[in-house]
């Protein structure tokens, strides 16, 4: 497994948060869930969608349980740019963009049409800042990770993922729960 891979059933734990009537509330942002055969993106155009479909399968992937993409978790992501602050939408578009941009440079290709290995040295290379002028794709691909993470251990897919199996302890460091 990748080192892209990011270790959600230890590392992200700490950002659980609370499934309330299927609602997801990130940055004071209340997100309603996002379901059914006919959501739209409201801010991500097609190759926009592709583009974060295919990031958050990497960053959360499907294994023996449900991935990002299974959590649709994308359809959150546009619910949250298109409630959230002008400047924040515009910036992790411009993020995508420049994601695509360097991928041109690197391989003749947007991000989406490279090999599984292409997609996960370019991510690599941003986690890892391996190369100069990497900067603004390391804070995109940061910012992703996070808003990924986030979004999936808050929908009923990841937080059910989250505590199967018994892993909820009956105490956390001596307070009883």
């Amino acid at each position: 497994m990748s080192d892209l891979v990011v270790l959600r059933r230890d590392a992200l734990k700490a950002l659980s948060g609370t499934i309330a009537s299927g609602t997801i509330v990130l940055s004071g942002i209340s997100l309603p869930a996002q379901e059914g055969p006919n959501w739209k993106p409201k801010v991500l155009d097609p190759h926009q969608l592709a583009t974060l479909e295919v990031l958050e399968e990497l960053i959360i992937p499907t294994t023996d349980t449900p991935g990002a993409r299974t959590a649709n978790v994308h359809r959150y992501v546009d619910a949250f740019l298109l409630a959230g602050p002008a400047p924040e939408r515009e910036s992790y578009l411009a993020g995508l963009g420049w994601l695509d941009g360097y991928c041109h440079r690197k391989f003749a290709k947007p991000f989406v049409k490279l090999t599984p290995d292409q997609q996960t040295q370019v991510l690599t290379t941003l986690d890892r800042q391996t190369e100069v002028e990497v900067d603004p794709g390391t804070a995109f691909f940061r910012q992703t990770k996070s808003l990924v993470s986030r979004i999936y251990y808050n929908t009923k897919i990841g937080y059910e993922e989250l505590n199967k199996g018994g892993r909820v302890p009956a105490t956390y460091v001596g307070c009883p729960t």
